[in-house]
């Protein structure tokens, strides 16, 4: 007789840990953040941050609240939302966004301790006092982290440069500079040969170059602008054609690759124009001197001839280098006015060629306008702001400057050259770096009908038509929310969705100018990229030179690093103007403005004065009710009043709060 039958118990069978979510933290003044998972979003208090800065990839555990009491206060600004949210503690962090940090340095031996900048890194740096000796108590330094802080260790480093003194009055300025590693000195490399370039006329036509010096040629830029990278012509031709020429500095005769000054531009890759300053990818001698298009001055210039016919289509085209001289240099505002016939007593008004030649080109733009909007180009009419400076760089003024006939006329001439250097190139099959805008996605799309659908010219038709991502609706939107309440809020919704353009080596659209191949030639002392064009517009003309291989291979390199330095550039941009208008905005505390409501979170409202400032009205300030946050329709709801906060909104505050170290303004309800 056998033994009975057992039941086997079942193994132990190993299973992999369940995997942690992970994101980016992004963190608040107040000591806390949030990373946003592909588990959705989770709050941070500043007891679970774990050593994170803001930026680092970090890894979270999801915790509960009865794990978390102090999770549940007040968030950035008042905000209530944490406690609604999931809470979670850092359990790692993966990837560090900071290998520096710039900070004040303060003596307290035998160390040197350095308290963050930026607000949102609430940790101090302890560096020895013995290994930088000579940095003086209270100088803004730049420190090399060396350890990063944990729950039980603090964080430690090396001074690595002293920015300056936190007394300076331009310090805010050096800061954003310096945060952005931003190159501010040429290599003695880069400045011999700066300063060895000559013009040589002679030389310029025996190598080829045609002498247009007789024509007429003139150039619109800024008032304040020293660089005159780009001008214009227009003759008419027979049988109602045109004759448009368009005439760039020829930088790449003074910048071979390969030189010390073509590895400095390689890096800084674009001009970074900051509120007081502009930071040059070339040096001075070549960008403000012997490259820039003055009026009367002899330069190489490399021309784009376009014959147009009456309806603005080109024809045939022209490349070719050139000596050319500018008769007039204008400002926008100059151009304005005598296109519109305002200025009939100045100089400039009276020169009978130039007005006839510039009410003609502005009459040539609105043609080729038409001619884009019809193949479903798409225009966003925007406000741009700049601070006026005083002599000692203090803020006095915050001026606005939309678009007009005068910048149309540019930019449609401008637009139109480089469609036609990128079209060549493509049809030769000759490599070309690219300027490609992708097609928004259909999810961003989507994500906007809820809040257009509530306005009563928005339908179905429009609605179906957008998720595709059809221009020519996008258009009719814009055109239908023209001189309505909701027209900012539309634009700004439209730009929101819209992708970024970017350079790339291969061809693509940009769906934005509704070009088939695009390419940025006409600003090559300002931009890598048009420098790039520009030698390989003059290699196919005149033969591959001796490098050409090795330009032809960095472009993917090229490409992506442009883009990236084109991000950093327009950030720091960005910041100095923020940084200015909120020094500016210190007077004004008290004031009620009107603005416009510009963004919507569950901590408050983000509004947009008239003069472009924006600041946040926090949600603690909206009373002691409770307001729900809906994300689809971008909406702020009291609980118990019903009071709304939309997007789009028009709405009366008080200035309350000019913070010039954190670049915010905050306000309450007028």
């Amino acid at each position: 007789m056998g033994h009975p039958r057992t039941r086997k118990k079942k193994g132990h069978i190993r299973r992999r840990p369940r995997a942690n979510p992970r994101g980016i933290m992004v963190a608040r003044a107040g000591g806390f953040g949030f990373v946003r998972t592909a588990e959705g979003e989770f709050f941070i208090s500043q007891y679970n941050m774990g050593g994170a800065f803001d930026g680092d990839l970090v890894e979270v555990a999801p915790i509960t609240p009865n794990d978390d009491k102090k999770s549940a206060g007040e968030g950035e600004d008042g905000d209530r939302g944490p406690a609604r949210r999931p809470g979670g503690r850092v359990l790692r962090v993966l990837d560090r966004a900071h290998d520096t940090l710039l900070g004040r340095y303060e003596v307290a031996e035998p160390f040197g301790v350095v308290v963050p900048e930026d607000p949102r890194i609430p940790y101090d740096i302890f560096t020895m006092r013995s290994e930088s000796p000579d940095v003086p108590d209270g100088a803004i330094v730049r420190v090399r982290m060396v350890e990063y802080p944990t729950r039980r260790t603090a964080a430690t480093g090396v001074v690595e440069e002293v920015i300056g003194s936190e007394d300076d009055e331009h310090i805010g300025i050096d800061l954003i500079i310096a945060r952005h590693k931003l190159e501010t000195r040429f290599s003695e490399g880069t400045l011999a040969e700066a300063e060895a370039a000559v013009l040589d006329e002679a030389g310029a036509l025996a190598e080829g170059y045609r002498d247009i010096c007789e024509r007429y040629i003139f150039t619109i830029d800024p008032a304040d602008a020293r660089d005159f990278d780009d001008a214009l012509s227009l003759d008419p031709l027979e049988d109602g054609r045109w004759r448009l020429g368009v005439h760039i500095a020829d930088v790449s005769h003074y910048v071979p690759w390969g030189s010390s000054t073509d590895l400095d531009a390689r890096r800084r890759a674009t001009s970074v124009y900051l509120v007081d300053r502009v930071i040059p990818m070339l040096p001075e001698k070549l960008s403000n001197e012997l490259c820039s298009l003055k009026p009367g001055e002899v330069r190489r210039c490399f021309t784009v001839d376009m014959i147009l016919d009456a309806d603005g289509t080109v024809v045939s085209s022209d490349f070719y280098p050139a000596l050319m001289r500018s008769r007039a240099r204008l400002s926008y505002e100059e151009a304005l006015a005598i296109i519109e016939g305002t200025d009939e007593a100045s100089e400039k008004a009276a020169d009978a060629d130039l007005v006839t030649r510039l009410r003609q080109a502005a009459s040539l733009a609105d043609v080729l306008g038409a001619k884009r909007t019809a193949r479903g180009g798409i225009d966003f009419s925007t406000v741009e702001a700049k601070m006026r400076l005083d002599e000692e760089g203090q803020p006095i003024a915050i001026a606005l400057r939309t678009e007009n006939a005068a910048t149309e006329l540019i930019e449609q001439a401008m637009i139109l050259a480089n469609e036609t250097v990128a079209s060549h190139l493509v049809q030769r099959g000759w490599p070309c770096l690219f300027r490609i805008h992708e097609q928004p996605s259909a999810d961003s799309l989507e994500a906007l009908v809820p809040v257009l659908q509530e306005f009563p010219w928005f339908t179905q038709a429009m609605a179906a038509r957008l998720v595709t991502g059809d221009p020519h609706v996008i258009q009719r939107i814009l055109a239908a929310s023209e001189g309505r309440a909701e027209h900012e809020l539309v634009t700004a919704l439209m730009l929101r969705s819209m992708k970024r353009a970017v350079y790339s080596p291969h061809k693509d659209i940009h769906y934005g100018l509704a070009s088939e191949a695009y390419c940025h030639f006409t600003s090559p002392i300002r931009r890598y990229p048009d420098l790039v064009v520009h030698r390989m517009l003059r290699a196919q003309l005149t033969g591959r030179p001796e490098k050409f291989d090795q330009e032809k291979n960095a472009l993917p390199w090229v490409a992506e690093h442009s883009s990236d330095m084109e991000r950093i550039a327009e950030t720091a941009s960005r910041e100095s103007q923020e940084l200015k208008m909120v020094e500016y905005l210190q007077r004004f505390v008290g004031t009620t403005f009107s603005g416009t409501i510009c963004g919507v979170t569950n901590f408050g409202v983000f509004v947009r004065l008239d003069n472009t400032a924006e600041g946040l009205l926090p949600v603690r300030s909206l009373g002691d009710e409770y307001f729900s946050f809906d994300p689809a329709r971008y909406t702020l709801v009291g609980e118990e009043s019903g009071q709304m906060f939309r997007l789009g909104e028009r709405i009366e505050v008080v200035l309350k709060m000019a913070d010039l170290r954190a670049r915010k303004l905050e306000f309450e309800l007028a």
